[in-house]
């Protein structure tokens, strides 16, 4: 059989005030508690000063510099022998394209030997002029046939002459059956195949003249007050920052979209692979610095179409402060305020995707507000 214990009234009474006095203490503990855990852990830095440059952004493609066309300037020869290929560098008088030449060589053979009996038949001309000239006047020979020696003499001359451009222009075409590099470049197209029978004038290469990529900017006209030639450019890259420099501001716009086509010059770095061309490149142009008022990347949030940053309030129990604001430019991972904060300001820069106005938050230590507070 269970007893019961039973308490007096009296002490009930009397105990009342200890259990009250425990609870609320409980209340209150719980309540620190609560609070302590939904403060988010942040850490706070100040906005830096730095002398950055004043730049212009601008889009547009890579594309050569200059780009030659290789084509052949003979008719009905067949390739026999291709060099080359996309992407083959060249020196200039490198031999490219080869065709079947035993067609040229046997023109050519001939002419040499029409040639030689124009020649002949030249001195022959020559001799019999002569003997008539010598003969003038003792009647020898008749007047006719001494015009008729002069005369023979004269069509002679004019063959051999024939003969010799008509070798001039069988050596040509026996030389163009091998087809050179007519600059350093770099092979960007190739027609050529093997077997083919050409026919002059067709393209058989395009070649990147010295390897030189160049960047077709493209700006508005209000921005062109702004760019000259000379005016440095920066395309930034995941291997590093390509720079350059205007070389020509077209003297004409577009009439798709009313921009005008800067023309830059590109230096890559020793290490880096050339360009390529047909990429849609962004970068800026670069001018003179000025002070701007800098924080790192991760502080600013982006909520509705607006850049918000979040500012820590001096209290006992730190709260936070959202504050709009207005940014410039971008360099590695810092971004430029144009205003919105002040640069004494303590800016959240990490947790802020989570905070919202008024956030209790917990500062980590080794943060320049905990540094701060710890020398207090």
């Amino acid at each position: 059989m269970r007893r019961f214990a039973f308490i007096p009234l009296t002490m009930t009474l009397a105990l009342a005030p200890y259990f009250s006095f425990s609870f609320a203490a409980r209340s209150q503990e719980a309540e620190h508690s609560n609070a302590r855990a939904a403060a988010l852990t942040v850490s706070v830095v100040k906005p830096e000063v730095s002398a950055w440059p004043v730049t212009i952004p601008a889009s547009g493609r890579l594309a050569a510099w200059h780009e030659a066309t290789i084509a052949a300037e003979v008719t009905g020869l067949r390739i026999i022998d291709v060099k080359a290929d996309v992407g083959t560098s060249v020196k200039k008088g490198d031999l490219l394209v080869e065709f079947a030449s035993e067609t040229a060589q046997a023109e050519l053979e001939q002419q040499q030997a029409a040639v030689e009996k124009a020649e002949a038949d030249l001195e022959q001309a020559i001799a019999n002029a002569d003997r008539a000239r010598g003969l003038t006047g003792s009647g020898a020979l008749s007047n006719q046939q001494t015009a008729e020696y002069l005369v023979t003499e004269r069509k002679a001359k004019a063959e051999l002459a024939s003969a010799r451009a008509a070798l001039t222009s069988a050596q040509l075409t026996f030389d163009r059956t091998k087809i050179y590099a007519i600059d350093d470049g770099v092979i960007s197209e190739r027609s050529a195949s093997l077997g083919k029978v050409v026919t002059a004038g067709d393209e058989l290469f395009k070649l990147i003249r010295q390897n030189r990529v160049e960047w077709k900017a493209e700006l508005p006209i209000k921005r062109l007050a702004d760019v000259k030639e000379g005016t440095a450019a920066i395309i930034p890259t995941p291997l590093g920052d390509v720079r350059g420099e205007v070389r020509l501001i077209a003297p004409t716009t577009s009439t798709d979209n009313g921009r005008v086509t800067v023309y830059v010059t590109l230096h890559p770095d020793a290490g880096m692979p050339p360009p390529k061309t047909g990429i849609l490149a962004s970068g800026y142009f670069e001018f003179d610095r000025t002070d701007a008022l800098t924080v790192p990347a991760t502080a600013v949030i982006l909520r509705d179409g607006f850049s918000y940053v979040f500012i820590l309030n001096e209290a006992n129990q730190p709260t936070v402060s959202r504050k709009r604001v207005q940014t410039g430019r971008r360099q590695n991972d810092r971004i430029e305020i144009v205003s919105g904060i002040e640069k004494n300001d303590d800016v959240i820069t990490s947790g802020g995707a989570f905070l919202a106005d008024g956030s209790v938050v917990r500062v980590t230590e080794g943060t320049e507000t905990a540094k701060k507070e710890e020398t207090k």
